[in-house]
């Protein structure tokens, strides 16, 4: 299991947080619990949105995608 800090882009401010990876899911939890949003990649390798709070943001699954890409990147 993995954790890194994240940030994603809310409707008025930034929502801060960390992901959890866990068995191929990556799970994003607001440092203030105010979002959680599960995401992993489907059969075909497209990621989706597989749980988490209501109401979410679309965009949130690529921009946590972006950013599980590039945090996994830096490991060597």
């Amino acid at each position: 299991m993995e954790e890194f800090e994240a940030v994603l882009t809310g409707t008025d401010t930034d929502v801060n947080g960390t992901v959890i990876s866990n068995a191929g899911a990556y799970t994003f939890k607001a440092i203030d619990d105010s979002l959680e949003l599960t995401i992993a990649r489907d059969t075909e390798g497209n990621w989706e949105r597989i749980g988490g709070t209501e109401p979410y943001l679309s965009g949130w699954i690529d921009e946590l995608a972006e950013q599980i890409h590039t945090n996994n990147s830096k490991v060597i």
